[in-house]
C-alpha cells in the first residue's frame, strides 16, 4: 500500500518535461528507482538506487536524481549523480542521439541546457568532447567547454571530431 502511495505522490510530482522544439509536453515521464523521498511543499523529488528518469527519447541515469518543479508545478530541473550519471536525447534532425556522461548532470528544462560536471563527456554523431565541465544547448547544437571543476584539479578538455562526409 505505501509503494502505490509513494507512486501516487511521485506522479503527482511529476509532470511533463518543457521543450519549445520536442513534443516533451504531451508525453508521461516514468522513473524507476529503489527509493523515493518526496516533498510536495518544496517541489522536489529525490530518487536513490539506479535511478532512471525517462520522457520520450530524453533518458536520464544515476545513482540518485533530484527533480524540482518551478511554481507553476512544471519540472524546471533534474539532476542526476552518480559514478558515471548519464543523459541522452535524440535531436529531431539527428540519426544518432546525443549522450553524456559525468558525475553531476544537470538538465536545465526550460532552457534545454544540459551541464556535465566531473569527468564530463559528450558524444554526439561521432565527435567526442570531454573535460571538468561541459554545457549543452540542445536547440542550438552547441558545446561549451571548461577544464575547471569546483575543488578539484583541472580536467583537461580534449576533443574528436570527425570529418564531415
Amino acid at each position: 500500500m505505501k509503494a502505490l502511495i509513494y507512486t501516487a505522490l511521485a506522479a503527482a510530482c511529476l509532470v511533463p518535461l518543457y521543450a519549445t522544439a520536442d513534443n516533451h509536453q504531451q508525453q508521461p515521464v516514468e522513473v524507476e528507482a529503489d527509493q523515493l523521498d518526496l516533498d510536495q511543499r518544496a517541489g522536489t523529488a529525490v530518487y536513490t538506487g539506479d535511478v532512471e528518469v525517462r520522457q520520450g527519447d530524453m533518458l536520464i541515469k544515476g545513482d540518485e536524481v533530484e527533480i524540482q518543479r518551478n511554481d507553476e508545478g512544471e519540472l524546471s530541473r533534474a539532476i542526476a549523480l552518480g559514478e558515471r550519471a548519464y543523459l541522452r536525447q535524440q535531436p529531431e534532425d539527428q540519426e544518432d542521439p546525443m549522450e553524456g556522461w559525468g558525475r553531476k548532470v544537470i538538465y536545465h528544462v526550460a532552457e534545454r541546457r544540459v551541464e556535465l560536471i566531473d569527468q564530463a563527456e559528450i558524444i554526439q554523431q561521432g565527435d567526442r568532447f570531454t573535460g571538468g565541465r561541459l554545457e549543452y544547448f540542445i536547440d542550438r547544437d552547441v558545446v561549451q567547454a571548461r577544464s575547471d571543476v569546483e575543488n578539484q584539479e583541472p580536467q583537461r578538455i580534449r576533443m574528436t571530431l570527425q570529418p564531415e562526409e
